[in-house]
């Protein structure tokens, strides 16, 4: 039995990974040692092997990143490949979103707060709570309630965990932000990776 095209040329751990056959693999390696040569060799051998494209979800940082691996498993695997669904973190989750969000009490055209769009809305929060914006900056708020949604703290938990008057304060803005967004029928990056 001859061995597939797609492993030609492919040295010894990118031959291991692409025909990794088990749970879960971590490809590490720095810029430029191959590692989306991996992912795509990885996926065309998955369809190859009967996988249908319609299982497959390929996740990327940058649309850019996902043109690039789409184009790349087309070349592969030929026109299939349009069936995969390849796409940012936060592309996946607005698809996934959209499916089901009004049991979460969104619209199901939802807006997507940019990250200026969301430190005007900090910045909106403080004035309204008629809190000093020298001491609460809009821009350094938003970062720690960032923070708090990539670490799934949401607003109740966060302001429960506020050990000094001034984390209270930002739990207080943080309540009213999500509020607000809420009303809005809006969500910002966070709440996308966060609500999904």
């Amino acid at each position: 039995m001859s061995e597939s095209p797609l492993l030609a040329g492919l040295n010894p751990a990118q031959y291991d990974a692409v025909l990794h056959d088990g749970g879960p693999l971590l490809v590490v390696a720095g810029a430029g040692s191959g590692k989306t040569r991996v992912l795509t060799h990885r996926i065309a051998h998955l369809i190859e092997g009967g996988l249908s494209p319609f299982e497959i979800l390929a996740i990327t940082f940058t649309n850019k990143a996902a043109g690039e691996m789409k184009h790349r498993v087309g070349g592969l695997v030929g026109p299939v490949a349009e069936k995969m669904w390849v796409s940012t973190f936060h592309a996946a989750c607005v698809r996934i979103l959209r499916r089901d969000v009004e049991r979460l009490g969104f619209p199901g055209r939802f807006s997507i707060y940019d990250q200026a769009d969301a430190v005007r809305l900090v910045g909106y929060v403080i004035r309204d709570l008629n809190l000093d914006p020298k001491r609460f900056p809009p821009r350094s708020v938003h970062g720690t309630i960032s923070m708090a949604k990539n670490e799934n703290v949401g607003p109740s938990q966060f302001t429960e965990q506020a050990e000094q008057v001034f984390q209270r304060k930002i739990g207080e803005v943080y309540v009213e932000y999500q509020k607000r967004l809420l009303q809005a029928g809006a969500m910002d990056f966070d709440d996308l990776l966060m609500r999904t």
